[in-house]
């Protein structure tokens, strides 16, 4: 909590007349530079005005980003992948950012949400990325997780991003070729992640749907000729992939009450005309949660239906088992009593006495079975 305390130090307000917050600080705001230390973590940084990307001759920090805005207008968009507390402790006195929204960015593992602190809106996303795997194991990884947590501002725009995947340089360079959208601002940006994070869901759900259509047709499929009823498959399987489908289930589900509030309430800083876009949006991300249920509840089912199937097949082992027992019980009983060795026994200094018992016990054993199969037994 030590970064906690030094931040609310560094982020106390000095309004002017102008309504900009700057950090307080003994140094003027144009020698001012706390922004030094999150160089290793900046992985882009520019200052887009109408709409187009201003070209430097050399990469801007995000100090001189926000001087350049601070003097001719626009809007900074500055990028950074897993900074440290270090490194982002000067970005964040630089742009006045709460200390609660800062320790979230640096630390991650947060749910979805939208939050506001003052004049800047605080957005975390999960992002999803499907693992292709060419089986399905018990311990296959179908989704990976990271997250992209988004400072919105009047003349800012600030992406953290934690995880291996969902980088966004694509993302930028695409919005770029559209000026006219980029010209609205820090909320144009916003909208084009959300839109790129929930198109992303929409391929991992397509992809995981493939997934359960696999073990569902395994688990229904019907038994290869002469090896009986099916088992069914490895439990650990489909429990793999229930878990799978919950860590998806997680990212979506807490997502959508942001969105609908973007798309719904009024906000100072999303354009008007951006804010109808994220009715988009929520709509294609009731879709995906839709879908998510749907997984959740199909392999309910599917994981029943494979321990039913487990569970008869042993029925069918134990009926199997004591159709053989009752069948050895005969020449048992017979050859328990013949071989008690008594003096005056029936038949047994007779000459055809033992081929006819043989053949007793034969016949019986035969009946009986026969009996069995019949009746589905064997």
């Amino acid at each position: 909590m030590s970064m906690i305390r030094d931040l609310r130090a560094a982020v106390r307000p000095s309004l002017r007349k102008d309504g900009i917050s700057y950090p307080s600080s003994t140094a003027s705001y144009d020698t001012y530079d706390a922004t030094r230390d999150a160089a290793s973590a900046v992985v882009d940084c520019a200052v887009y005005r109408d709409g187009a990307r201003l070209e430097c001759a050399d990469a801007l920090t995000p100090h001189e980003a926000m001087l350049e805005v601070r003097r001719r207008g626009g809007f900074a968009w500055i990028g950074l992948h897993e900074p440290t507390e270090a490194e982002f402790a000067g970005i964040a006195a630089e742009f006045g950012l709460h200390p609660l929204a800062v320790e979230d960015a640096v630390h991650a593992h947060q749910r979805p949400k939208l939050e506001r602190y003052d004049d800047t809106l605080f957005t975390v996303f999960k992002t999803i990325h499907y693992v292709e795997h060419t089986e399905l194991t018990a311990t296959s990884e179908v989704v990976e997780t990271g997250e992209v947590m988004c400072f919105t501002g009047r003349d800012f725009f600030i992406t953290v991003r934690h995880g291996g995947h969902g980088s966004l340089r694509a993302l930028r360079r695409r919005l770029q070729e559209d000026p006219e959208l980029l010209a609205k601002g820090p909320s144009a940006v916003l909208h084009t992640i959300a839109d790129h994070v929930v198109d992303g869901y929409i391929a991992v759900a397509d992809a995981m749907q493939d997934d359960i259509d696999d073990v569902e047709s395994e688990v229904f499929s019907a038994p290869s000729k002469g090896k009986g009823s099916s088992r069914g498959v490895d439990a650990g399987r489909i429990y793999q992939l229930k878990r799978e489908v919950l860590e998806f289930k997680r990212a979506v589900s807490p997502l959508l009450r942001p969105m609908l509030l973007l798309s719904e309430r009024p906000m100072r800083l999303v354009d008007p005309d951006i804010q109808k876009y994220f009715r988009d949006v929520a709509d294609h991300l009731t879709r995906v949660q839709e879908q998510v249920i749907g997984f959740d509840e199909l392999l309910n089912s599917i994981l029943q239906a494979n321990l039913a199937q487990a569970a008869v097949a042993q029925n069918e082992d134990m009926r199997k088992i004591t159709s053989w027992a009752a069948i050895i019980a005969v020449p048992t009983a017979v050859c328990g009593v013949y071989g008690m060795n008594f003096k005056h026994m029936p038949e047994l200094h007779w000459r055809y006495g033992y081929p006819m018992v043989l053949a007793l016990i034969g016949g019986v054993c035969f009946a009986i079975h026969r009996t069995l199969k019949r009746n589905g037994w064997l």
